[in-house]
């Protein structure tokens, strides 16, 4: 059977993004069976076994309790399972001195169900035929981005500047303050920090500025908070969350070992967070209230933020250095590369300028060799003019273990001066 779908229908029955290359990696995964491979495309997060103890104690705890039965048993609010909002509420209100009630959080099924109620309910057309921009400030981001909005036309995405350490090997990306416009046809804005794919953290000075052009618009300010402190605190450079009157603090429990159970925390304005929850409350009733029960117990022991500084921050920050100090050893000098400054998240954000080929032709030659990373031109969602640099990046994952990494980093090198070298010869 094929159904006649609608408009909405066709655009959400396709994948987009990263998902749509997971097809491609899954086919060469199953027909490369036996073979060696080393798949560093993966933005799963590794079972660490301090981590999976963690949620195995609040299970067991959530078990032996009373409270079982009203969990799993009952149907709950729409706003999220009350113990968890009033441990979030108190552990932030202690950790950065906030005044915040239970009326400014909102639990969901994932903090990517926030960006598709923010999208849908502050983006797209008004009762008057008005098109509301969602503003991705600074591209690449991440690629769900591309995927959350009813009408594709309201995402738009600027392009950053670049600083650059030619001697090092370095870049980082920085937002275009000369180019960026929200203005009153602007719905919501939306970025991560830190960043999924690059591990870029935008500076407290910079988030002020986005939130500070926002403010007269009354335009609400995403922030996508799914690597940041407290938990699961996959910063490798010092930085603290941003609040505001503007601001929707949107945060995951995904990278800090919950994702099969789609925990999205977005803490804000109650009169923004109402408006989300009435989206919630259409859509899906309210997310898992098992995955909140054990939550709340591991932010109120405090043992999820210690745990997240003390094993998964220092995890990925070693993985990292890893990466970083192989390509140093394995990769020509005399090749324009450069590796994003590495301040976060659980990737590594290869720049190689000047390729001789599109970055899906060089993920091509990379799989001959036995290497599956992420193309690079999938982080770009909402840029609307051509950049040749978006077709020059690759995301590297660090879920790999320090061999896979190694390894397939120097097989990179070696593929990548091969590329540069026949297209040298060839002008």
């Amino acid at each position: 059977m094929k159904p006649a779908l609608t408009k909405i229908g066709a655009q959400m029955s396709n994948l987009t993004g990263v998902r749509a290359i997971m097809k491609d990696i899954n086919e060469t995964l199953r027909a490369s069976a036996g073979q060696e491979l080393y798949n560093l495309s993966a933005g799963n997060p590794l079972i660490l076994p301090e981590v999976e103890q963690l949620w195995r104690d609040c299970t067991a705890d959530l078990l032996a309790s009373s409270e079982y039965g009203e969990v799993v048993c009952r149907y709950g609010s729409s706003q999220g399972y009350a113990p968890l909002i009033n441990t979030i509420v108190k552990d932030f209100n202690q950790r950065y001195g906030l005044n915040l009630t239970d009326r400014n959080v909102l639990i969901t099924a994932g903090s990517q169900t926030i960006y598709f109620y923010a999208a849908n309910a502050f983006g797209g057309y008004t009762v008057d035929g008005d098109l509301k921009e969602i503003v991705l400030p600074l591209s690449p981001d991440y690629t769900g981005y591309g995927g959350v909005c009813l009408f594709p036309e309201a995402l738009v995405a600027y392009k950053p500047t670049l600083d650059i350490d030619t001697a090092a090997h370095r870049f980082k990306y920085r937002p275009d303050f000369n180019q960026l416009s929200i203005t009153e046809n602007t719905g919501c804005v939306i970025f991560s920090r830190p960043c999924n794919p690059t591990g870029n953290v935008l500076t407290n000075d910079e988030v002020s500025k986005i939130t500070d052009l926002a403010a007269p618009y009354n335009v609400p300010v995403l922030i996508d908070s799914a690597y940041a402190p407290p938990f699961p605190a996959l910063n490798f450079t010092e930085m603290t969350p941003v609040f505001g009157e503007n601001i929707i603090h949107c945060m995951s429990l995904s990278k800090a070992g919950l994702p099969g159970e789609r925990i999205g925390i977005a803490i804000g304005d109650e009169s923004l967070i109402q408006v989300l929850e009435c989206f919630q409350t259409n859509t899906g009733i309210h997310s898992s209230r098992y995955g909140q029960a054990i939550a709340s117990r591991a932010i109120e022991s405090g043992a999820l933020a210690q745990i997240a500084e003390t094993v998964i921050r220092p995890f990925y920050q070693k993985k990292f250095d890893v990466l970083e100090s192989t390509l140093e050893a394995a990769m020509p000098k005399n090749l324009p590369w450069f590796l994003h400054r590495g301040e976060g998240a659980i990737f590594g954000w290869l720049w190689l300028q000047d390729l001789p080929m599109t970055d899906w032709e060089f993920y091509q030659e990379l799989k001959k060799v036995g290497v599956i990373v992420v193309p690079g031109s999938s982080f770009f969602p909402g840029l609307k003019e051509e950049w040749e640099h978006k077709h020059q990046c690759l995301r590297i994952s660090l879920t790999g273990s320090d061999e896979e990494i190694t390894i397939g980093m120097q097989r990179l090198a070696k593929v990548a001066e091969r590329v540069y070298q026949v297209a040298a010869v060839s002008v």
